[in-house]
């Protein structure tokens, strides 16, 4: 394994310093002045962060069942382009993973694939259909990370209770899909003026919020942990606040598209513009921003959503729901919520990284000699237009195509290998 040395950045994560940083045998072996070191790759950071690898806990990768849509090896690749050295894959794939033996063929997949380290999140009930549990303690000792049935809501409230509390027995945390169908339906776009002038079937706050609070009711009555996935309603917000107030066992996530687009994209019936939660309105967009300055929202996850072309140029009603995420996730946390003055740096580190390593159960890297050498070099003053057609992965169904973002990616490295370099793998 080469020696690397990053010299002239600034480093990143607790606090802001700057310093070179040495990594030898895949760790960080040096931070400081490391001009009197000789390594195999010398990469000048002046100008740019350098940070802990981003950690994202909610991405799909269709393996197995939908590779056409994308694949183990394309996401990870994609994600590491995006600056993630660490993903966690929902498991409502075909068959859905539910035992042990795909929760150990992702983990061989994911090693095999040598980008970014890929972790299972294994189902909560039985092919996901919300009625028997599925054997979380020996989907654990596979390497399943968490449990969710993201893509379908556990409605019976019975099932999450068990589900919360045989979890709680060996320590794992239950993803919660918030979402009652029942209100939800065949809504395709956030229930308001917008899908009325764009004539589409809506879906009120309410469906999102109710189970929301459904969950936070349970985790309070059962002392257990809940993780609150794609949060994007400025009352599921507030739920979560007072929740945390209580000192409820709750912690929550929410995605780039829910602090900085809207449903005002819907009115050019762009398919990739219909995601599952709907995007809102300013007043949720400002209230998930207030979220995540003040502390309820714990992490910003991609919830990358890759479809094939064919799939999402259909009807607005007929195409799926979803948008890829992470080869520009970091770009537009940096444009909407640290340019913008909402956050720093450290905080955006602790929503990408750190956060979500922990709630995973994941090494969690700081930038300090021991640790491991899973990092990330962002240039913030790098401007750049998203062209949905150069992304790296499968899925091109990108919201965001044809914005302009401030900062970019320039290199990854995972494990002390450089894995993206200057947006080149």
């Amino acid at each position: 394994m080469s020696s690397i040395l990053i010299k002239n950045g600034t480093l990143v994560d607790t606090s802001e310093v700057k310093a070179d940083v040495y990594i030898e045998g895949g760790r960080i072996a040096r931070v400081g002045n490391c001009s009197d070191i000789e390594a195999d790759t010398v990469i000048d950071a002046s100008g740019k962060f350098v940070m802990p690898g981003l950690v994202d806990m909610h991405c799909h990768l269709r393996e197995p069942g939908f590779e056409h849509k994308e694949t183990i090896d394309t996401g990870a690749r994609s994600a590491v382009m995006g600056g993630f050295t660490s993903i966690a894959c929902m498991p409502n794939t075909d068959p859905v993973i539910d035992n042990t033996a795909l929760v150990r063929y992702v983990t061989m997949r994911g090693a095999e694939s040598g980008y970014a380290r890929v972790y299972p999140i294994a189902c909560i009930t039985k092919g996901m259909k919300g009625e028997e549990l599925t054997e979380m303690a020996a989907l654990k000792r596979a390497g399943a990370v968490a449990f969710s049935d993201d893509g379908r809501p556990v409605s019976d409230s019975g099932v999450m209770r068990n589900a919360l509390e045989y979890a709680k027995t060996f320590n794992m945390l239950i993803i919660d899909h918030a979402e009652d169908k029942a209100i939800s339906g065949d809504g395709v776009v956030n229930e308001g003026a917008n899908a009325t002038i764009a004539g589409l079937r809506g879906i009120n706050r309410a469906a999102e919020e109710i189970m929301i609070a459904r969950d936070i009711i349970l985790a309070e009555s059962l002392g257990a942990k809940v993780h609150i996935a794609h949060v994007s309603t400025a009352g599921g917000v507030e739920l979560i606040r007072e929740a945390k107030e209580r000192n409820v066992k709750v912690t929550c996530e929410t995605c780039p598209h829910y602090f900085s687009a809207t449903d005002e994209e819907i009115l050019s019936y762009n398919t990739n513009a219909k995601i599952n939660p709907p995007l809102r309105e300013q007043s949720d967009c400002d209230a998930i921003i207030d979220g995540i300055r003040d502390g309820t929202i714990d992490v910003i996850a991609t919830d990358h959503a890759p479809h094939s072309a064919d799939e999402k140029n259909r009807e607005f009603d007929l195409a799926p729901f979803g948008t890829v995420g992470f080869e520009t996730a970091l770009s537009l946390a940096y444009t909407y919520l640290v340019d913008s003055g909402n956050i720093d740096m450290s905080r955006l580190v602790k929503l990408m990284s750190h956060n979500p390593a922990k709630l995973l159960g994941l090494p969690v890297v700081y930038m300090k000699p021991g640790a491991m050498a899973d990092l990330v070099i962002f240039d913030p003053a790098r401007e750049w237009t998203v062209k949905a057609s150069a992304l790296s992965g499968k899925g091109k169904n990108c919201l965001y195509d044809g914005w302009m973002l401030k900062g970019k990616v320039t290199g990854t490295i995972v494990g002390g290998e450089i894995k993206c370099l200057e947006g080149m793998v």
